[in-house]
């Protein structure tokens, strides 16, 4: 799931998982942090689910995908679309 804030030029867009989907430890992985594992790992809520929120640039699409240990990848099925294998948000 995806949360967004929006401000004058920027997004905080938060990234939502479940705690047990997956169980493993999990970070987001996107062009707007180069692409490495473990820059935006996602942490526990008290909701139960484990998130992180990322600073983006407005007018601008970011794509990204869920990198969870055991080099298990996944997609965000709340993303505003796909690109190839990609998940994709317009902020």
């Amino acid at each position: 799931m995806l949360e967004r804030a929006l401000r004058k030029t920027t997004a905080r867009v938060t990234f939502v998982l479940p705690a047990d989907a997956p169980s493993a430890e999990v970070s987001v992985v996107g062009d707007f942090n180069d692409c490495r594992p473990g820059v935006h790992a996602l942490t526990p809520r008290k909701d139960g689910n484990r998130a992180v929120t990322v600073e983006l640039p407005t007018g601008r699409s970011h794509s990204f995908r869920y990198l969870a240990a055991g080099d298990h990848w996944s997609n965000d099925h709340t993303a505003d679309g796909q690109d190839g294998p990609n998940s994709l948000i317009h902020t």
